[in-house]
């Protein structure tokens, strides 16, 4: 299977399980693009914005633009930061949202959790001795 058609796969499963948890927006409903820099000294970034926070209502459908950019470390199986959701009242992550990230541009076709309220990103790889405070604030609403 060649890389675009397992990608196209894992897409469409993805579409699959959204469809029985109730989660597929209407018909013709376009993803809103969120573009993010995990970046090399261990920082998510969001253009325009000086602390990144992302803002979203309870099951949009996003396009996550992810630019990963190498810091001083990553894993062995080539991933050099994560992207995991978690939520902010007891730290449990939120299925489908425990992403690795390959150097370079990658998109993710996610449904924003049903539940409002606040979440957190982290990353998951250790990436530098600054891996710690590479965190941003998630908030969904109604």
């Amino acid at each position: 299977m060649t890389a675009y058609a397992k990608i196209r796969h894992m897409l469409m499963c993805g579409v699959a399980v959204s469809a029985l948890l109730g989660t597929v927006p209407p018909a013709g409903a376009q993803a809103r693009i969120i573009e993010i820099t995990a970046d090399r000294d261990s920082r998510y970034k969001i253009a325009g914005q000086r602390i990144p926070e992302i803002t979203v209502k309870a099951g949009e459908r996003i396009m996550l633009r992810v630019t990963a950019n190498r810091g001083k470390s990553w894993n062995r199986d080539g991933s050099i930061h994560g992207f995991t959701l978690l939520r902010a009242k007891d730290r449990t992550k939120v299925d489908g949202w425990d992403l690795l990230l390959k150097p370079g541009k990658q998109e993710f076709l996610l449904t924003v959790p049903n539940e409002p309220g606040l979440y957190e990103v982290i990353c998951t790889v250790i990436c530098s001795q600054d891996h710690e405070g590479m965190h941003m604030k998630f908030t969904v609403l109604t």
